[in-house]
């Protein structure tokens, strides 16, 4: 470990709380240099949708690398991109009829973010954005900017303007933060211009697992059609089927102007981005947003293999049974630990609040569960969500066992708390 300290930059993060060498991956397990094994509930933070080295997508970049085949392509035409965006209109745009063009940004999900804020105030010809109170969206400076977290957007070293935060949800403290935005609107004295955009994630990650609910989602999408604003969802952590469905706004029957894609685009954890845009939207110059590896060919033949995986195993109704059994455990196994735990989630994202139990607590639980063998990483305010977010193909063996796990690291930290009180 000492060569990683000595050599690489403070700025690392995630080695910190799992501090061993990993060298191999495999399905839903990890696997150190020594040869531990460790269940994974983090699933590259939502960039392993189907799991470590997937056999099906392995087997595609196998044959694409030995046959010579184009690997750098900035946004020239190549065969594995055609292919790709075919595969993409087939089997999710066109069974539900959804009309998009898509936009292949630089290869992270903060690119894809600033292009859609990009496009979002050219199109509209206004500067300001809503964003909404434990939002997440990225670490490049627009990103920031219509990012809560406080300690995140110090690290901009500059002013973030031109945002106005929302509280997020149906209520918040008893506030119709619908209606509360038809007041900002309608009043001359609010301060606060109509927006040029609305964005905001379905359900928030690393906000705390909160799950926005299905009439919210619908109201809020009437509202930017009322007040000619676009509609932004940044599905980059619960979509690609994270939810079930492969897009986490479809239980709402809602479309968004403008949809953000990246993590587990491709499938295969190869770094990918896109955007989805409205045909009327698309008004950009040619180069206007560029960068030199907006088209990583392995990537798109992964990102191809998955979609025809996620088809031929039917993932959507995978994860529905494993939520059912995830849900049923947490609430008859883990919560009688402590009736004041917080519970939330859907699909194959949950969090368990642990807040109440003190500020340490769900650090300590998370290094529990770590020296126990399974990874898992906090969320939401001051981290005090535990997450559970591990690949949608993992087996029901290992998804009952990291569960296990967690109730067992939740019910020492419990006991020892109580015992204290």
């Amino acid at each position: 470990m000492n060569m990683f300290e000595i050599l690489e930059s403070n700025v690392r993060s995630y080695c910190r709380s799992f501090p061993v060498v990993f060298d191999k991956a495999k399905g839903d397990q990890l696997f150190t240099d020594t040869g531990e094994a460790y269940i994974d509930f983090f699933a590259g933070a939502g960039a392993l949708n189907y799991g470590h080295n997937n056999e099906f997508m392995k087997s595609r970049i196998m044959e694409y690398v030995s046959q010579d085949r184009i690997m750098h392509g900035l946004d020239m035409y190549t065969k594995a991109k055609e292919e790709f965006i075919l595969s993409f209109s087939e089997h999710i745009l066109k069974p539900q009829d959804l009309d998009y063009k898509l936009q292949f940004c630089g290869p992270t999900g903060t690119n894809a973010v600033e292009a859609a804020l990009k496009l979002a105030r050219k199109v509209k010809d206004r500067t300001g954005i809503f964003a909404f109170m434990g939002g997440f969206h990225g670490m490049s400076l627009g990103s920031l900017s219509i990012t809560s977290n406080i300690s995140m957007r110090e690290s901009a070293g500059i002013p973030l303007n031109n945002v106005t935060f929302i509280p997020y949800g149906q209520s918040f403290g008893g506030l119709d933060t619908i209606r509360y935005m038809e007041q900002i609107l309608s009043d001359t004295h609010s301060g606060i211009e109509k927006p040029a955009a609305i964005i905001l994630e379905t359900v928030q990650a690393e906000g705390g697992i909160n799950v926005a609910e299905i009439k919210w989602l619908q109201n809020l999408r009437q509202f930017c059609d009322d007040h000619d604003i676009l509609m932004i969802i940044d599905d980059i952590q619960v979509g690609c089927g994270r939810t079930g469905p492969f897009f986490s706004f479809e239980r709402a029957g809602i479309v968004p102007d403008i949809v953000i894609l990246s993590k587990s685009i491709s499938g295969y954890g190869l770094p990918m981005s896109l955007l989805l845009i409205k045909p009327e939207l698309d008004i950009w110059n040619p180069g206007e947003h560029n960068g030199t590896f907006r088209g990583n060919q392995l990537a798109f033949v992964t990102a191809k293999a998955a979609l025809e995986f996620r088809t031929a195993e039917r993932l959507g109704d995978q994860v529905r049974e494993k939520e059912a059994f995830i849900k049923h455990y947490l609430e008859s196994e883990i919560r009688p630990l402590d009736p004041e735990l917080q519970i939330r989630g859907i699909g194959l994202i949950w969090g368990i609040d642990v807040a109440h139990l003190g500020e340490k607590a769900a650090k300590e639980i998370a290094s529990n569960c770590f020296k126990n063998g399974l990874i898992l990483e906090r969320a939401g305010r001051n981290d005090t969500v535990i997450k559970i977010m591990p690949p949608l193909t993992i087996s029901i063996d290992n998804l009952r066992s990291g569960c296990d796990t967690i109730k067992e690291c939740i019910r020492q930290v419990c006991h020892t708390r109580f015992a204290i009180r």
